[in-house]
C-alpha cells in the first residue's frame, strides 16, 4: 500500500456494504444470531423505528462471502479505506475512537513502558494507560483560559518532554482539538522520530481532512505513525464508528502486528454489521464525492461566521484560536462563537437554543458554543444566526465565569492510582488528596481529574459549577453534583 492519493475509480465501490445487501436479498431463513433473524414480525418495534431493511442487514460476523474467506469483501473495503487516507493499513472500529485509543496504548506497551502524552488527551487514553500499564510524562497544551479552551502542543514543547523522558517509545497528541485547532503534525512527527519515538495522533475530529482542498491534510499523510479518526463525527458514518490507521515509516511497521493483536483484544466478537457498513459507505461517499459536496459545507460554515461577525453582538473565536503558537490552521467546518461577549454564558446559550429556539449545537464551555457542519451537509446558517440574536442578555450574577483550571501535580502513575486501595470522601475533604478516578467535563471529555494527580480546589470548583450549568455533565463523577470523589486511601 502506498500513500498516493486514491483514484476515484478505485473508491467508487463498497464491497462490504454490497455483500450485506446481496446476503439480505437472497432471503435465507436464519437460525443464527442476532436473535431477531432479520424478521420484522419478531421485532416489530425495531422495524417500525428503524425500518425492516436494518434488521435484514444486521448479520452475525464471520459469514462466508461477507467478512470471511480469502479476499473477502470486508478486506477489500479495508484496503480501499487505507488507500483513501494514505495509510499502510486501516481497521474499522465499531466502538469509536475510544476503541482506537485503547488499542494504540496496548500496542505501544509492546515497544516499551513509557510514553509522552498531551495532557489534554481524551479520557479513553487515560483508560488505555491504566489497562496497558504505560507510564506517561505529560506535556501541557496551550490554553486560552479566558475562553476555557485547550489547544495543542508545539514541536518545541514536545521535544522538551521527550528529552525529559528519553525512554519514551511514543508521543501521543491530539489534533485537531474539539474547537478545530490543528497542530503542526509534520513537525511533531519529525521531533518524535528524531527522538526515536512513534507519533500517535488522536485525530478523532479530523476524519474528513484531506478530501477537499479547503480542508487540512490528514495526519497519516503528514507522517504520523498511528492515527485514530472518528468517522462518525464529521465524516458521516453512523454514531460509534471510527478508523484506526497505521502509517508507512519503520516505527509504524513495527507497530502494525502489535496493533493487530491489540485490536483483537479490544474488538467485539459480535460487531454490528450495520455500523461497519456505514463506514464503508461513508468512505465511498467522501472519497468519491467529497470534492463536490464538502464545498457546500464550507460555504455553510463560512456564512455562519460571516453572520456572527456582521450581526455585531457576538464574536467569531476562530481568529483568536488561530493566533496561538501551536495552531497552524483551524478546521473551517467548526464554528466557535464567543457568546459571553454578547451577554450570555455558553451553557445558557446552548440550553436556550435547544429548549426554546430549535437548534442543537455540538457543545459549550462557559464562554463559547461550538457548531459543527458535517462534511457533505449544508445546514441553514442564517436560521442559527437569527436564533443567536434572539438569545437574551442575562443579568450579571447569572453570568459568573467558570474558569478552566490547570491540573494538579502528579503524585502516582495512572495505573498505580487506579489499582491502589481507595476511599470515597466529600469533595471538600478531597483537596490535596490523590484522585483515583478519571473525571471530565463532557464534552470534550478531557480529564480535569486524572488518576494519580493531586486534587485542587480550583478543579473541584470547575467540575461542580460545570455539573450545575445547563447541559452540564461530568463524566466519571460519583454523583450528579460532584459532591463526592474517589481518592487513593492513605
Amino acid at each position: 500500500m502506498t500513500p498516493d492519493n486514491p483514484r476515484v475509480g478505485d473508491q467508487d465501490s463498497s464491497p462490504y456494504a454490497d455483500a450485506l445487501l446481496a446476503f439480505a436479498a437472497r432471503g435465507r431463513s436464519r437460525f443464527t444470531t442476532p436473535g431477531h433473524h432479520g424478521d420484522p414480525d419478531g421485532q416489530p418495534l425495531i422495524a417500525a423505528m428503524l425500518g425492516e431493511g436494518v434488521l435484514s442487514l444486521d448479520v452475525q460476523p464471520t459469514v462466508e462471502g461477507i467478512d470471511h474467506g480469502p479476499g473477502n469483501p470486508m478486506q477489500r473495503s479495508l484496503d480501499l479505506a487505507a488507500r483513501a487516507w494514505g495509510a499502510r493499513r486501516t481497521w474499522f472500529l465499531s466502538n469509536g475512537s475510544s476503541q482506537g485509543n485503547l488499542t494504540a496504548c496496548l500496542a505501544l506497551a509492546g515497544l516499551g513502558d513509557t510514553i509522552v502524552a498531551q495532557r489534554s488527551v481524551h479520557s479513553s487514553v487515560v483508560d488505555g494507560l491504566m489497562l496497558s500499564g504505560l507510564a506517561a510524562g505529560f506535556v501541557r497544551p496551550t490554553v486560552d483560559h479566558s475562553l476555557g479552551i485547550a489547544h495543542g502542543v508545539t514541536p518545541e514543547s514536545l521535544d522538551a518532554a521527550l528529552a525529559a523522558h528519553p525512554d519514551a517509545v511514543a508521543a501521543f497528541v491530539v489534533t485537531p482539538s474539539y474547537f478545530g485547532a490543528c497542530a503542526d503534525v509534520a513537525a511533531l512527527a519529525d521531533v518524535a522520530h528524531r527522538r526515536g519515538a512513534a507519533l500517535v495522533v488522536d485525530e478523532a475530529w479530523g476524519a474528513h481532512f484531506g478530501f477537499h482542498p479547503g480542508l487540512p491534510v490528514n495526519a497519516v499523510r503528514l507522517g504520523a505513525d498511528v492515527v485514530i479518526a472518528s468517522m462518525h463525527k464529521l465524516g458521516g458514518s453512523l454514531g460509534q464508528t471510527a478508523l484506526l490507521h497505521v502509517g508507512h515509516g519503520p516505527l509504524a511497521q513495527r507497530l502494525e502486528p502489535l496493533l493487530e493483536r491489540a485490536f483483537r483484544s479490544m474488538q467485539s466478537t459480535s460487531e454490528s454489521s450495520v455500523l461497519l457498513a456505514s463506514l464503508d459507505l461513508a468512505r465511498r461517499q467522501i472519497a468519491v464525492r467529497g470534492g463536490e459536496t464538502i464545498g457546500r459545507s464550507l460555504a455553510s460554515a463560512a456564512r455562519l461566521r460571516e453572520r456572527v461577525e456582521s450581526d455585531g453582538r457576538f464574536r467569531d473565536a476562530t481568529p483568536r484560536i488561530a493566533a496561538f503558537p501551536d495552531v497552524v490552521g483551524v478546521d473551517p467546518l467548526r464554528v466557535v462563537v464567543d457568546v459571553r461577549s454578547g451577554g450570555i454564558s455558553g451553557h445558557d446559550a446552548r440550553s436556550l437554543l435547544f429548549q426554546e429556539l430549535g437548534h442543537h449545537v455540538e457543545m459549550s464551555t462557559d464562554d463559547v458554543i461550538v457548531a459543527i457542519v458535517g462534511a457533505g451537509t449544508a445546514p441553514d446558517p442564517d436560521a442559527l444566526a437569527d436564533a443567536l440574536l434572539r438569545l437574551p442578555e442575562l443579568p450579571a450574577p447569572t453570568r459568573h465565569r467558570i474558569e478552566l483550571p490547570d491540573p494538579g501535580p502528579r503524585r502516582m502513575t495512572v495505573r498505580e492510582a487506579w489499582f491502589a486501595p481507595t476511599e470515597v470522601v466529600a469533595a471538600d475533604a478531597a483537596v490535596g488528596r490523590v484522585s483515583a478516578d478519571s473525571v471530565a467535563a463532557y464534552p470534550p471529555g478531557i480529564p480535569n481529574l486524572m488518576p494519580g494527580e493531586e486534587i485542587t480546589e480550583q478543579t473541584l470548583e470547575f467540575l461542580r459549577e460545570t455539573a450545575a450549568a445547563p447541559f452540564g455533565w461530568v463524566r466519571g463523577a460519583l454523583d450528579d453534583d460532584v459532591s463526592h470523589v474517589r481518592v487513593v486511601a492513605r
